[in-house]
């Protein structure tokens, strides 16, 4: 008889843990004793963390307003046509 790796598998039973698992709670470690270290040497020296950085909304342009440098479709066409290009 051979071990198949489903046999491996039972009897490994709970104690493996993929690699990926390993990898992510040793990031969630890291992060957390970085996190700690970072708030206690802004404690130690007075500065407050900022929060993340604001994005500034997109400007809007006023509706019925077009872009000066924009060409009505149907001249777009008429000039692709011209030179000899197909849709």
């Amino acid at each position: 008889m051979t071990d198949s790796s489903d046999d491996k598998a039972e009897r490994a039973g709970a104690k493996a843990v993929p690699q990926h698992e390993l990898d992510a709670q040793a990031l969630r470690e890291k992060t957390a004793r970085l996190r700690e270290l970072r708030l206690a040497q802004e404690a130690a020296t007075g500065k407050t963390a900022s929060g993340p950085p604001v994005r500034r909304a997109a400007t809007k342009k006023a509706p019925g307003k077009s872009d000066p440098k924009s060409v009505p479709l149907s001249e777009w066409l008429a000039t692709q046509q011209k030179e000899g290009r197909r849709n």
